[in-house]
């Protein structure tokens, strides 16, 4: 995974730059915990996904599953960027009911309270 993090105060944004899948899912779940554990204080993730071609129910589990432990702490995950084929899969699996979808990572910080 070659993931770039640009963090302003409580925000991150992670520039993905691969697909999210049975074989890639795991280390890029290591390496989310990783930084979040290494970068206290932030509150607010934006996931740039501009660099997603794919992602099967395997890397929908791994980003609900961080969601999940990121909103425990108090923090939350937006998804920007989303491409064509991404998109449908969350519309499929109505996962956009726990997720925010912005159309660039702009939109995202300003959503931001």
């Amino acid at each position: 995974m070659s993931e770039i993090f640009k963090r302003e105060g409580k925000i991150v944004v992670v520039s993905m730059k691969n697909d999210l899948t049975a074989s890639t899912g795991s280390l890029f779940r290591e390496t989310i915990l990783n930084y979040d554990g290494a970068n206290p204080g932030i509150q607010e993730w934006i996931l740039d996904m501009e660099g997603v071609d794919f992602l099967d129910s395997s890397g929908l589990g791994v980003l609900v599953a961080l969601l999940k432990r990121i909103a425990e702490k108090g923090g939350d995950i937006k998804l920007a960027n989303l491409r064509k084929k991404v998109r449908t899969v969350f519309e499929i699996t109505r996962a956009f009911r726990i997720f925010h979808a912005y159309e660039s990572v702009e939109e995202a910080v300003k959503a931001i309270p």
